[in-house]
């Protein structure tokens, strides 16, 4: 910060080929960065899209990234065909969905009786059915059936919904039962929708009209979970061949885990993440010399303001769960004790830090505002308030605070370096360049600035000038574990395994080295999943997440990746309480409902093959299609 520092530690800001949750949306999920399931294999309803990791202003925020590879030649015809898939996907639905009138099921043909005028169609009650030989009940479902289509056709619901039971009196057909559910669906009687629609399923448990017809009704009635497993087991039956199914199964995933994330978070306490989320956060910021009077040598009263300023500054320099937590605790002590003098701003600076971290944004907006209210030159408080506003989805509030930075110190690299990232998620890759390179001409020794620009660079495609923007890193950097682990991702992500590897091992014994108390787990958690990309090495990936959760109990990427592992084996039901670990270890809301939406469907695959064994065979092989690149 200009005027006022604050010690910090050298940063890891970036990884790549994660998962989304874009900033501007206002959610920012660490947890969730291994996943890059191609949109092409929706098995299972795991449909999501590769992303970027970076640490910004905002701490880590996720940027949507198409695999390198789609920049390549048959880029467009891959495109093509896709659009192609789709609306051949979606005329089929159209198709499918056009009118109740469905033929019988696949076993049974027929040919279309024609539809007699209504005093010739037979009357059937429960009185008379009994007197009908099977071959006269045949007839008059068959004709039953069809005046019904054409009741139904004309919008004459109650007609239909009355010829419709009369056709299930004569026979117990799946298809009758489901169109009279699409009469009460018309009329949005969702309670007899889902009585005759399972009436159907239970007649016919792989009957998809009938499976999605329920869904819907069960989403109309909020009952999400319901709704979720229909359109699942719908969406397996047909094999995904339904676009409106697999966006159905999306949607839900999203309100379930909306509904219960509300709940979890009304009832969480706020806390710290992991020692890695903060040092990531904290050290995106150029490290600084303590304002003058609360060094280490400072003689200051434990009790008093300053000194519990001076005592979270210490603490912080241990990097540790521990050492965080007291930082937190003794910036709260020094406001409430007060008497702080010129050290006030700086004070609702750090206080408002840490509750940003423990996810408390409005109250950490006020701490920053307080900050720079009482001090307009302490530009980081500008910078991070900038960042709170962009995860709140106020891009122009954002832009608005960089602007008052730059007003106070036109020269804080800080602020083009955070300023860049804004660009950089929004994908304004030109700009997010000129960013970075400014903050490099400003301060040419901050190494994640260099480290940005290379991967800005390999954004905008242009490879050779990442690889030699990162050797040079290697050259003028060749201390920092840092460039040894994202050159090593970006590696990785080129498919150079062994390469790869070598550099995630160097960046393991640098860490080592350098900062025995407080490892940075990313390198650990990169090789794990390098080995399973190349030799789907499962032992070897899960041992180097477990040494990675050992060091770093909290660590919601290892977490995160443990559970993509086990879900890959198969492991489901192990998998499912990693998901949820997830969930609790979520920073913020949109962290937490992303956390939810894996837990979900991870549950929802448990239930499926509970309730429909049959499928579980079928699930099973279509997980071997929907595996991320990398994890197949």
């Amino acid at each position: 910060m200009s005027g006022e520092p604050v010690p910090v530690i050298p940063a890891q800001p970036i990884a790549l080929d994660t998962s989304l949750t874009s900033a501007a949306a206002g959610s920012s999920s660490l947890w969730n960065r291994i996943t890059t399931w191609a949109s092409e294999h929706r098995a299972a309803v795991y449909t999501i899209a590769g992303v970027t990791l970076v640490v910004t202003a905002a701490g880590v925020v996720y940027y949507v990234s198409d695999s390198r590879k789609d920049a390549t030649s048959d880029t467009g015809s891959k495109k093509r065909k896709s659009k192609k898939d789709r609306l051949k996907a979606k005329k089929e639905a159209e198709k499918a969905e056009a009118t109740p009138a469905e033929t019988p099921a696949p076993e049974v043909k027929k040919v279309q009786p024609t539809v007699e005028a209504e005093d010739e169609l037979p009357e059937v009650t429960e009185a008379t059915v009994g007197s009908l030989s099977e071959q006269e009940r045949k007839d008059y479902a068959a004709k039953l059936k069809a005046a019904g289509n054409m009741a139904y056709g004309s919008k004459n619901y109650t007609k239909a919904i009355d010829l419709y039971g009369q056709a299930i009196l004569c026979k117990a057909d799946p298809v009758f039962y489901s169109n009279r559910a699409a009469c009460w669906n018309a009329m949005s009687n969702w309670d007899k929708v889902i009585e005759d629609t399972t009436a159907a399923i239970n007649l016919d448990n792989e009957y998809v009209k009938a499976l999605n017809r329920r869904a819907n009704a069960y989403e109309q009635s909020e009952m999400y979970s319901e709704a979720l497993l229909d359109y699942t087991a719908s969406c397996i039956i047909d094999g995904f061949r339904n676009e409106g199914s697999a966006q159905s199964v999306e949607r839900l995933l999203k309100k379930v885990a909306e509904a219960k994330g509300k709940k979890i978070l009304a009832s969480k306490d706020k806390k710290l993440p992991s020692p890695t989320f903060v040092t990531n956060y904290l050290q995106s910021f150029r490290p600084k010399p303590a304002p003058e009077g609360l060094g280490e040598t400072a003689e200051l009263e434990d009790e008093s303001g300053k000194g519990q300023l001076k005592k979270g500054l210490m603490a912080m320099r241990r990097r540790t769960g521990d050492g965080y937590t007291e930082a937190a605790q003794a910036f709260d002590s020094a406001l409430e004790l007060g008497d702080l003098g010129e050290h006030e701003a700086f004070a609702y600076n750090m206080r408002g830090t840490f509750k940003y971290l423990r996810g408390e944004n409005n109250e950490a907006l006020e701490d920053l505002t307080k900050s720079v209210e009482l001090q307009p030159s302490l530009t980081q408080s500008f910078i991070k308030r900038a960042s709170m506003h962009l995860e709140l989805g106020n891009r122009e509030a954002a832009a608005k605070d960089f602007e008052s930075a730059m007003e106070q110190n036109k020269d804080d690299p800080d602020i083009f370096y955070h300023r860049a990232q804004l660009h950089f998620i929004l994908s304004e890759f030109a700009e997010a360049a000129k960013d970075y390179q400014k903050s490099i001409d400003l301060d040419k020794d901050f190494i994640f600035s260099h480290i940005q620009l290379g991967v800005t660079q390999y954004k905008m495609g242009s490879i050779a000038s990442s690889m030699a923007t990162f050797r040079r890193c290697m050259k003028n950097f060749d201390k920092t574990p840092d460039v040894y682990n994202y050159y090593g991702e970006l590696l990785l992500d080129q498919q150079k395994y062994q390469e790869a590897i070598e550099k995630f091992d160097t960046a393991v014994e640098m860490e080592k080295q350098t900062k025995p108390t407080g490892i940075n787990v990313l390198p650990l958690i990169n090789k794990a999943l390098a080995l399973f990309q190349w030799k789907q090495d499962f032992a070897g990936a899960e041992a180097l997440c477990q040494k990675a959760l050992t060091i770093d109990p909290e660590c919601d990427i290892a977490v995160a990746t443990m559970a993509q592992l086990l879900l890959q084996q198969g492991k489901v039901t192990e998998a499912l309480k990693y998901f949820e670990r997830a969930a609790e270890l979520s920073r913020t809301e949109g962290e937490i409902v992303n956390a939810l939406s894996y837990a979900e469907a991870t549950r929802t695959q448990l239930e499926v093959q509970e309730k429909y064994p049959q499928l579980a065979s079928r699930l099973q092989g279509m997980g071997q299609g929907m595996a991320p690149p990398g994890m197949r």
